[in-house]
């Protein structure tokens, strides 16, 4: 069992977290070289230089991290930062895991096991009465119900597990509702179940968050089940998530002329088990549940040096040459570049905090335009 964390470590984290780009990768190559974020911090401002910012990196301040520390406490949530004894061990175990994340109502909730329930938004009658059917079916038998609150279908699923306890997460701020329509169901769910967000309090829901909002809803699941979705949804982005990180993943099968089912057909087509109700997903989950499935070890980060990680000139000139504006897996700018790996990924490391690479998904890499 990991230590304690400090009360100077759990703030570093958080001020870690919340300083110029430093995503949930860079977040957890640092403490994985450092060991604590207190280390790491100190070491942005040469780091970012070393991988030619042009301006000094914006760390976060001490006052930045105590607002939110004390916006989020009136707002009655929880901030927690990775390696606090209640952060959700399933979130914890992904790669890589959330820095930090706030949790507004029942703390217990986000350790027992969930399904999640994705879908469209323009969802048809049909769809919404049987994602609402499967979530009471599944809170019936003690399963608690994970979707994103949006309208359509996570609304119907939110909705009919209310009662045996279902989890929102949100894409934006716990203080932000979003949709609009959703305000009173969000405010029902926070009583009665729980809200969590990577966000800060007063973060407006931007594309570029829902992505890392469907991550978590697949990480805090034990599987996920797509009613309806269009071939380019947010619910397939949930899918990918969910069989990156080893979830299982089920469709409701849908009229081949409805668009609306396009991407939960092509799902079982490639693969995802067909289900038409609850029972057919606890069937499916049950032998994972009763004799392989068990509840990750949080990840533990032990320093290497004390000292930034080691890189030269040469190696940066060939990792820059083995990069370019599309995404590269990093298993080929390793290959390209000839160098170690260590040193490759802290190149990669320093690039990224002076703001001049973006990573992608599947542990990809591009440059971005000078």
């Amino acid at each position: 069992m990991a230590a304690a964390l400090s009360a100077a470590e759990r703030f570093a984290r958080l001020r870690l977290a919340r300083s110029e780009n430093i995503g949930p990768v860079t977040f957890r190559d640092l403490l994985d070289h450092f060991g604590n974020a207190v280390a790491a911090l100190d070491a942005l401002p040469d780091l970012a230089a070393r991988g030619g910012a042009k301006r000094a990196v914006r760390v976060a301040r001490e006052g930045e991290a105590e607002a939110e520390i004390a916006r989020t406490e009136k707002l009655g949530g929880h901030l927690l930062v990775l390696g606090d004894e209640a952060f959700p061990a399933r979130l914890a175990a992904l790669d890589p895991p959330p820095p930090v994340i706030s949790l507004k109502g029942n703390l217990v909730l986000a350790a027992q096991k969930s399904i999640a329930i994705v879908g469209s938004r323009n969802a048809s009658a049909a769809g919404r009465r049987i994602a609402g059917d499967m979530a009471e079916a599944f809170a019936h038998e003690g399963f608690i119900v994970v979707s994103g609150l949006a309208r359509g279908i996570d609304t119907a699923a939110h909705r009919a597990s209310l009662a045996g306890g279902t989890i929102a997460v949100l894409a934006g701020g716990l203080d932000i509702v979003y949709p609009e329509e959703n305000r009173e169901l969000q405010a029902e769910i926070a009583a009665r179940g729980a809200l969590v967000t990577e966000m800060p309090p007063g973060t407006s829901p931007q594309a570029r968050h829902f992505p890392r909002r469907n991550r978590l809803i697949s990480g805090l699941s034990l599987g996920v089940v797509v009613v309806e979705a269009a071939l380019r949804s947010g619910s397939l982005i949930t899918a990918r998530f969910a069989l990156e990180q080893g979830r299982d993943v089920f469709a409701v099968p849908g009229s081949p002329l409805d668009p609306r089912a396009q991407g939960s057909n092509k799902l079982i087509k490639d693969g995802a088990p067909l289900v038409e109700n609850a029972s057919d997903v606890i069937a499916a989950l049950a032998e994972p549940l009763g004799h392989l499935f068990r509840e990750p070890e949080p990840p533990s980060f032990a320093p290497r040096s004390g000292n930034a990680p080691d890189t030269d000139m040469d190696t940066r000139k060939r990792v820059l040459a083995a990069l370019g504006p599309t995404p590269t897996p990093m298993d080929e700018i390793i290959r390209q570049s000839g160098a170690p790996v260590p040193q490759v990924r802290a190149v990669v490391l320093e690039l990224e905090l002076a703001g001049r690479i973006h990573r992608d998904p599947g542990d990809r890499v591009s440059l971005l335009p000078a």
